[in-house]
C-alpha cells in the first residue's frame, strides 16, 4: 500500500507549518494504532465521538484537553459551558493556527462550514462539544459600495 502525503492546510509562514506537517506525518505510520489509542481514550473519558473531519492526533488533543478542564471529583464545581468553549478555542488557536470556533452545551443544533481536517463533534457525559476551524481571508481593500 502506498503511503499518501497528508494534505497540509497552511496557517502562516515558517517553522509552524513544518512542525505541523512532521507531526501529522509521524501519526500516519500506523493508523490502526492511532485509532485504537483514540478509541481507548474516548472510553476512558466517557466520550462519544459523533462526527469528525480531523486528524486522529488532533481529536486526541481535543478530548484530552476537554477532559482536563472538567474536574473528576463532585465537590469541585464544573466550569461553565462558556469557559469550556473559550478555553478549547484558545488552545486550538494557539496550537493549530487561528480561526477556531467552539460551541459547548447540553442541547443545540448546528450547521457549519469548516476547513478540511478542522471539525470534530463529540459528547462527554451529558455535555456536547462542537469544535471547528474556518478559513481566514486577509482583507486588503474595502468591499465595493
Amino acid at each position: 500500500m502506498e503511503e499518501k502525503e497528508p494534505k497540509l492546510i497552511r496557517h502562516g509562514h515558517g517553522s509552524k507549518e513544518k512542525t505541523m506537517h512532521m507531526h501529522m506525518h509521524m501519526h500516519m505510520h500506523n493508523p490502526s494504532d492511532a485509532i485504537m489509542r483514540l478509541a481507548s481514550l474516548a472510553i476512558s473519558l466517557n466520550v462519544r465521538l459523533k462526527s469528525s473531519d480531523m486528524p486522529v492526533h488532533m481529536q486526541e488533543h481535543a478530548l484530552r484537553y476537554t477532559g482536563s478542564l472538567i474536574p473528576l471529583h463532585p465537590p469541585s464545581p464544573n466550569p461553565s459551558n462558556t469557559h469550556l468553549a473559550r478555553a478549547l478555542k484558545k488552545e486550538f488557536d494557539s496550537k493549530y493556527g487561528l480561526a477556531w470556533h467552539c460551541v459547548v452545551g447540553k442541547s443545540f443544533g448546528s450547521f457549519v462550514s469548516h476547513t478540511g481536517g478542522g471539525f470534530v463533534y463529540f459528547s462527554m457525559d451529558s455535555l456536547s462539544v462542537l469544535l471547528f476551524k474556518t478559513e481566514v481571508h486577509l482583507v486588503t481593500q474595502p468591499p465595493p459600495t
